[in-house]
């Protein structure tokens, strides 16, 4: 009676960390493949920056459609996608020997990796909601620790001059079955909400105010991941120019970073869901105090404890708000809320990085990093405001369903339902609101 059958909570929890170290690992490919890819193309540093930007041209519309098709057709859209990616990345790269070519590429790989992120956050979101145990947040400590430890991987290859497209079709390989196990986990039958019991909810809010509240906390996640971003796209630069470390020193920082962050997600991913609006609080208020530190650093070891504390300060921010919107909406609508909060704070994962090069401009990276500070301080004065503003207090459920109790009730029924208590008019009703999606990864 205890065993676990395949589409039972405790297999979509290992299909989802699969699928999100698959993510991990193929975003640690890119970042260190960039300078080869850039060779291959024969392009400069400024149409470099050009092409990237067809990452974001391809992930928004991806990250927005994705959620409908979430909803019509069920998580196993997750699959298929976190497979596409890995393929993309395998297909960018062969054909990459310019710069109209790459963009092409880029665009495929925005497209698949934008959906992938959605995707992947709105099975972790259903997952953590039935086990009635956290996974959000551990699944981003493994995405996390997958791009560092992919990124050497890519290193070594490199070193050993393997072509450039091996470290890609090794992803290629893992997103395929990282593709294969959440079909696996995911039956058609299995994600359609009718057959699926959720626990009830604290209320959230109503369908008559549409995408509002997840535009709302969309815009929180926003300023956390332009924070994120900010630090991992300039503290080598910071390091450098500020600090005057050499260019192997300077790598370090957003390894430091990166690792920091992981090392976060892992250690606070077993909080109960009662202590969101705390986590996102001091979350904040660390990401403000790393990010002043660096600022005041006289030396590469003092901005490296700031790096390190604006990264456990940064790390839980988004989970966290993913978690709150999970835990509260209506699984037929779990597609939309997760693509509606993932591509507004997405935004602000792409704007982090321009807004410190404009404020460095202006006055220096030292104080485009006391900017960076203003961004977490906005977060932590905003929680308490648009949270409640938006309907979502940042409590978890009422009550959660048992791992074992789902497997057991499940076996041998006809229909995965479980034995819970007729609604009731004291009981709120599951929310039915627009859902949000999610990103990049």
């Amino acid at each position: 009676m205890g065993r676990t059958s395949v589409g039972s909570p405790r297999h979509m929890i290992i299909s989802t960390i699969v699928a999100f170290a698959a993510f991990g690992s193929f975003w640690g490919v890119w970042g260190a493949s960039v300078p080869r890819v850039q060779r291959q193309a024969d392009i400069g540093d400024g149409q470099l920056g050009l092409a990237l930007l067809f990452v974001g041209a391809g992930a928004l519309p991806a990250m927005l459609l994705v959620g409908r098709a979430l909803d019509r057709w069920g998580l196993t859209v997750a699959g298929v996608v976190i497979a596409a990616l890995g393929c993309a990345g395998v297909g960018m790269v062969l054909t990459a020997v310019s710069l109209e070519r790459l963009c092409v590429g880029l665009v495929f790989v925005g497209a698949t990796s934008g959906a992938a992120d959605v995707a992947m956050n709105a099975v972790a979101g259903r997952a953590e909601r039935i086990a009635g145990r956290p996974v959000i947040t551990r699944a981003h400590g493994v995405f996390s620790s997958l791009v560092v430890l992919a990124s050497l991987a890519t290193g070594l290859a490199s070193a050993a001059s393997l072509p450039l497209a091996v470290p890609f079709a090794v992803v290629a390989f893992f997103s395929l079955l990282a593709g294969a196990s959440l079909l696996k986990t995911l039956p058609a039958g299995a994600t359609a909400q009718r057959h699926e019991p959720v626990p009830a909810a604290d209320p959230a809010p109503s369908t008559g105010r549409g995408i509002g509240p997840f535009l709302l906390i969309g815009a929180l996640g926003a300023l956390g991941f332009a924070s994120e971003n900010a630090h991992q796209s300039w503290s080598a630069v910071f390091a450098h120019d500020e600090l005057h470390s050499g260019a192997g020193l300077s790598a370090v920082a957003p390894a430091v970073f990166a690792g920091t962050v992981a090392i976060t997600r892992f250690s606070v991913g077993g909080l109960k869901a009662s202590h969101a609006r705390t986590v996102l609080l001091a979350g904040a208020a660390a990401a403000a105090a790393g990010a002043v530190l660096i600022a005041a650093a006289p030396t590469l070891l003092v901005a490296g404890l700031g790096l390190a504390v604006a990264a456990a300060g940064t790390a839980v921010l988004f989970p966290t708000l993913l978690g709150i919107v999970s835990r509260n909406v209506d699984e037929s609508r779990r597609g939309r809320a997760t693509s509606v909060v993932t591509t507004v704070s997405y935004l602000g994962f792409l704007v982090g990085p321009v807004y410190v090069g404009i404020w460095a401009d202006a006055v220096g990276l030292r104080g485009a990093m006391v900017a960076v500070a203003a961004l977490a301080v906005a977060l932590f004065a905003l929680t308490p405001v648009l949270l409640p503003l938006s309907g979502f207090g940042g409590r978890g459920p009422r009550s959660h369903v048992n791992i074992d109790q789902a497997a057991h009730h499940t076996v041998g029924a006809s229909e995965n339902r479980l034995s819970l208590p007729p609604r009731s008019s004291k009981l709120p009703a599951a929310p039915v609101a627009a859902r949000t999606e999610d990103r990049t990864a």
